[in-house]
This record gives C-alpha cells, sequence and structure tokens, in this order.
C-alpha cells in the first residue's frame, strides 16, 4: 500500500465511526498549499459552515496559507461559523491525517474558539 491509499483507509475507519455515533462532524482536508475545514450534517449530506486558506479574507491576512498560523485562523473561523450555524459540539474528523502540525493547530483554535469535540 502507498501513503495515499494507507491515508483513505484510516479515514474511512474513522467516519464509520462517527456515522455510527450520528453526530455533526469536523472534516479537515489538507494539502502542500491549503488547509479546508468544513463542518458537516449528521447524515453527511449537508456542509453547514466552511472555511479555507483559499477564501479571498484570508489570503489578505495571511502571508503564506501552508503554516500553522494559517491553520489556526482557519480554526477559529470554522469555530465561528459553526456556533453562527448554532453548533456547539463536533466530532473532529482528520481524514486520516496525523494529529499534528497544521491538523492540530487547527483543532486547537477551534477548541479554544468554542467548538467542543
Amino acid at each position: 500500500m502507498n501513503k495515499h491509499a494507507t491515508r483513505l483507509r484510516r479515514a474511512k475507519k474513522t467516519r464509520a465511526r462517527i456515522a455510527d455515533l450520528n453526530i455533526v462532524r469536523l472534516c479537515v482536508f489538507r494539502t502542500n498549499n491549503h488547509i479546508y475545514a468544513q463542518v458537516i450534517s449528521s447524515n453527511g449530506e449537508q456542509v453547514l459552515a466552511s472555511a479555507s486558506t483559499v477564501e479571498a479574507d484570508v489570503r489578505t491576512q495571511l502571508k503564506s496559507s501552508s503554516n500553522i498560523e494559517a491553520a489556526m485562523l482557519i480554526g477559529k473561523r470554522i469555530a465561528e461559523k459553526a456556533k453562527a450555524v448554532g453548533i456547539n459540539s463536533v466530532a473532529f474528523d482528520r481524514s486520516g491525517f496525523q494529529y499534528h502540525g497544521r491538523v492540530k493547530a487547527l483543532a486547537e483554535a477551534a477548541r479554544e474558539n468554542g467548538l467542543s469535540f
């Protein structure tokens, strides 16, 4: 198996466990250049809130969109958007990525700004 296939296998297992809980999930995806976060409904059919480093508002605030500082900003924005929709508790879906670096920074920033998971 290659790195991509093993990441997708881990992501599939995590999403199956979250689906059993029937809870809203905070899904994170990262690339070399950007980081994305979405709050997805418990049935998985609807995106309730989203934030990413691709957004024009975010791009003007950051020097680089691929560092921990950018991930912290996205964590803060996704927490604010989720709270605006009325969501305070989510399950964290790291999409098979290690809980380290940018993924960890996003999660901690979301927790600090009011999301619980």
